[in-house]
C-alpha cells in the first residue's frame, strides 16, 4: 500500500510542478498565451510547447534519479531555473529582436527556434540531474 501511495504523492506533485511551470512561463510573456493559442498562433504554440516539453524532461529526469520527492522537487527547481536564464540569454543574444514581439507577431522561426532551445537546453540540464 505504501507504493501506491507514493506513486499517487509523485504523479500529483508532477502535475503540480509542471502546472506551476507553465503558469510561471505565461506570466513572462507581455501577452496571454491562451488567447494567442485560440487564435492560431503557431509560433506561441511551438514555443509553448517547447516550453512543456522542457519542463516534463526535466521533471522525468528528476524523477528517476531521486527516491526523494524533495530532491525531486529540487532538481526540478533549479533545471526550472536554468531554462528561465536561458530564455533571457536567448533574448540578449539576439539584440534588434524581441522575441515577445515576434512571437504574437505569429514569426514560426522564432517560435520553432525557442521551441528547441528550450528542448535542447533541459535535455543538457538533465544530464546534470543527479
Amino acid at each position: 500500500m505504501t507504493v501506491f501511495i507514493n506513486l499517487v504523492v509523485s504523479v500529483v506533485v508532477i502535475i503540480i510542478l509542471q502546472l506551476a511551470g507553465m503558469l510561471i512561463f505565461s506570466l513572462m510573456t507581455p501577452f496571454n498565451d491562451l488567447e494567442e493559442l485560440k487564435k492560431g498562433n503557431m509560433a506561441v504554440g511551438l514555443a509553448f510547447g517547447g516550453k512543456f516539453l522542457s519542463t516534463a524532461l526535466i521533471i522525468g529526469v528528476a524523477a528517476y534519479t531521486n527516491t526523494s520527492i524533495w530532491y525531486m522537487m529540487l532538481w526540478f527547481l533549479v533545471g526550472y531555473f536554468i531554462l528561465i536564464i536561458s530564455y533571457w540569454i536567448f533574448e540578449l543574444a539576439t539584440p534588434g529582436l524581441k522575441i515577445s514581439e515576434h512571437l504574437q507577431k505569429g514569426n514560426v522561426a522564432i517560435g520553432a527556434l525557442l521551441c528547441f532551445v528550450f528542448i535542447g537546453t533541459s535535455f543538457a540540464v538533465s544530464s546534470l540531474i543527479i
